[in-house]
């Protein structure tokens, strides 16, 4: 958002002039995160992880150009190449074991990222079109996972390849021909690993071109803040620079710490042991689990265990699998309510917290053996999710009587100021 008081940009080495008036790549820098950016005064940490969720792109990118130099897409090879960057080539454990745990803690931010959303409300207008470039990058982010846990060949690699590309046979008609498309051919080999490495090597860069358009449509309405109030004077907002580039490079600081704790002591912790063992087409192993992030959404995949009346149980799973997440889009035209944060929403806040816990519940689920009692656990999470955003979330927008707002986003911060004499 341009504020009339934002600063502009003017340089004033010889060298930086001459290149503002031929490439003004430095104003655009300074317009995007420098102090020509106005942000509201009273951002939390919450609004950190935005930029987090960049730093994990990146660290996925450099690492995963590095591991695409060594790694041979070959079902006769493939687990062998991934062996050998983790024994022979000089700092491949480190590359690899930084790319896999970049994943986890890429989908960590991200998921934080968008339950601050939820809660703040974030995904409310002017602001539709951030959210929904969001949706398209977490869509975007699934895939991609998916891809990369195929590559390095491993027994859960090809059975996760099997079952995740198998419920594209579910679909009636089409289902199996798209199934074959995707792998091309009839099971996991040669072809669906060639496809699959090519996929995982273009989606990133696809990602960062809908990051710039997430945060191109973020500088048009400006960020959100914690109180949902939009900025009305001077005193709501404070330069991008260097007030939080200062507060994101603590959180910066933090993150790596965990993050390089992680890969140096327990880099097999978010892993699976199986996937240390050669692909086997003849060997099932006893859990086919995907990886922790898609947890969730596999529950509410096997929540489905009998047919509706004509159509079958896991053409069911497949919809509401894909739905969980394509309901997302949705949400700006559900919550009708005028205010948007869920501080200020007492009622809305209550249901927030249950869909927190159906969320656990549902993580907890994913990775457990398809019995009981996770099933009948993973059917009623399920049932909270959807009726949270189709029916909870319209009629409480409704209904609910919100606290009152601050006239301000200064008067949140400082308190109701004295009327001037």
């Amino acid at each position: 958002m341009s504020y009339p008081w934002a600063n502009e940009y003017k340089p004033s080495h010889p060298a930086m002039v001459w290149l503002d008036e031929r490439l003004p790549l430095p104003r655009l820098v300074y317009g995007a995160v420098g102090g020509g950016y106005e942000v509201p005064r009273n951002l939390n940490y919450f609004w950190n992880f935005g930029f987090l969720a960049g730093l994990c792109l990146m660290i996925q990118i450099v690492t995963g150009v590095v591991l695409a130099m060594h790694y041979a897409p070959n079902t006769l090879v493939a687990f062998d190449s991934t062996e050998h960057i983790m024994r022979d080539v000089n700092w491949g454990w480190l590359m690899r074991y930084a790319h896999a745990n970049g994943a986890s803690a890429f989908f960590v931010v991200v998921y934080i990222h968008i339950f601050r959303g939820f809660y703040f409300g974030s995904y409310k207008a002017p602001r539709e079109m951030i959210w929904l470039l969001g949706v398209v990058i977490f869509l975007l982010m699934m895939a991609t996972a998916f891809m990369g846990y195929v590559l390095p060949w491993g027994q859960m690699s090809f059975w996760g390849a099997q079952v995740i590309t198998g419920l594209f046979g579910a679909i009636p008609l089409v289902g199996e021909p798209i199934q074959h498309w995707l792998l091309g051919g009839f099971a996991p080999d040669n072809a669906a690993l060639n496809r699959f490495f090519s996929l995982h090597f273009l989606l990133p860069f696809v990602i960062l071109g809908v990051v710039i358009l997430h945060i191109w449509a973020l500088h048009i309405p400006g960020s959100s803040n914690p109180t949902g109030v939009e900025v009305k004077s001077e005193s709501d907002t404070v330069p991008f620079h260097p007030y939080y580039t200062a507060k994101d490079g603590w959180t910066v600081g933090l993150f790596m710490v965990i993050y390089s704790t992680v890969v140096f002591f327990a880099p097999n912790m978010l892993g699976h042991p199986d996937n240390y063992i050669p692909a086997n087409p003849m060997s099932t192993p006893a859990l086919i689990v995907p990886e922790w992030y898609f947890w969730p959404f596999y529950a509410i995949l096997r929540a489905f265990t009998f047919d509706f009346f004509f159509i079958p149980a896991k053409l069911m799973g497949v919809l509401a699998m894909f739905a969980a997440i394509l309901i997302w889009f949705l949400l700006p035209w559900l919550d009708r309510s005028p205010v948007r944060s869920a501080s200020y929403r007492p009622l809305y806040r209550k249901f927030f917290y249950a869909l927190v816990v159906a969320m656990v519940v549902l993580f907890w689920c994913g990775g457990a053996h398809a019995e009981e009692p996770y099933i009948m656990l993973s059917q009623l999470a399920t049932l909270y999710y959807f009726a949270h955003f189709l029916i909870i979330v319209p009629i409480v927008s409704s209904i609910e009587r919100p606290d009152p707002l601050p006239y301000s986003i200064t008067e949140s911060v400082l308190g109701p100021q004295p009327a001037k004499a």
